[in-house]
């Protein structure tokens, strides 16, 4: 039997919808969340009876309605009564909240779910919402053309080159030939490209897919039963920068520096990282402080599926199920303009 304390947390089940450029159904992700949450729960064996509390994330800014999280409620069904919540946010902050509902012992297992249907809208205009709405807010700077100010300026300062970031792209894309976005290209292929926003090419940026994934928790006494290899919990933190750019360094992370620090991330040897650009790839990892023992991003990462508000809680799943027994994996999760909000996940398989 596992050695773990009575109010650790680990993951017993992980799945996620296909990530396409645009579904058919509803901005409130139902018809995507329904097929995942069942497998998710078949996996374990548990029924949505079992499920002591339900966490939600996910945008009413990109579905365009208020409260458009409580008609995902749908996904799960009206009866029995839930206890369930949501944040406005990417789900693996909604996973943070569920991982302190089992550490507090309130409950003993739950469910995260994050979804987003980034093809109903004007996506670059609903992200240009988070800037600061007195100096930069107003130009309506999309997330593309902060993440190219960023680029260059890594690059002017020798942090990496434009062929480190094409050599990301194309490691990403091997990884999950499968994947459905883009063809498979060669490095030197993918340099003559034109740029999309000086630097970025538009190998450089994510493809921005519908999409949502589940992640269930567990206690430590319950998460033997219901899973042959569950990933435990080792530690989870996440920090914040200023939302003003200008105050900030953007060639670097401190707030990634200070989750990793506090969080322990020694002794990884897998790394599933939410960068959406592939020069923030490159940024995460001096954050990290992960040498090229680590294996980064064997799913792809979100440079082959960037749904939005799920793509960091799919970080977690793809971590937990891609860890061997005895070995160590950190996911990282990421919100904001330019890596402002980072959060860190390190998991130990039993």
């Amino acid at each position: 039997m596992t050695t773990d304390g009575p109010n650790d947390v680990a993951i017993v089940s992980f799945a996620q919808a296909p990530n396409v450029r645009a579904t058919h159904g509803t901005t409130n992700g139902v018809e995507m969340l329904v097929p995942i949450i069942g497998a998710a729960l078949r996996n374990t064996g548990l029924t949505k009876r079992d499920i002591g509390f339900w966490c939600s994330g996910s945008s009413d800014y990109l579905a365009g309605r208020a409260f458009s999280f409580i008609a995902a409620v749908d996904a799960i069904g009206a009866f029995p009564p839930i206890h369930e919540s949501h944040v406005e946010a990417d789900a693996a902050w909604a996973l943070y909240e569920a991982w302190v509902k089992i550490r507090t012992g309130e409950v003993d297992t739950a469910l995260v779910y994050g979804f987003g249907k980034s093809s109903a809208g004007q996506l670059r205009r609903v992200l240009a919402l988070q800037l600061d709405p007195y100096t930069v807010g107003p130009l309506w700077p999309d997330a593309v053309s902060i993440a190219g100010l960023q680029a260059r300026l890594g690059i002017d300062a020798g942090l990496w080159t434009e062929r480190d970031m094409a050599e990301v792209a194309a490691r990403s894309r091997a990884a999950n030939p499968e994947a459905q976005i883009h063809e498979q290209v060669s490095a030197e292929a993918l340099l003559h490209q034109p740029y999309v926003a000086d630097p970025l090419r538009k190998h450089d940026c994510a493809p921005v897919t519908d999409g949502a994934a589940v992640v269930v928790l567990a206690s430590a006494e319950r998460a033997g039963d219901l899973c042959e290899r569950p990933a435990r919990i080792v530690s989870i933190q996440h920090r914040v920068e200023s939302a003003h750019l200008g105050a900030r360094d953007l060639t670097t992370s401190p707030s990634t520096v200070a989750a990793a620090k506090a969080a322990n991330v020694d002794g990884v040897t897998l790394a599933e990282l939410h960068a959406p650009f592939t020069h923030q790839e490159i940024l995460l990892r001096q954050a990290l402080g992960l040498g090229d023992e680590v294996t980064i991003n064997p799913s792809g990462g979100p440079l082959v599926g960037n749904p939005m508000f799920a793509a960091g809680l799919a970080r977690i799943g793809e971590a937990a199920t891609r860890i061997g027994k005895g070995e160590r994996a950190v996911a990282h999760a990421t919100s904001g303009p330019a890596l402002q909000q980072n959060l860190v996940c390190v998991l130990e398989a039993g």
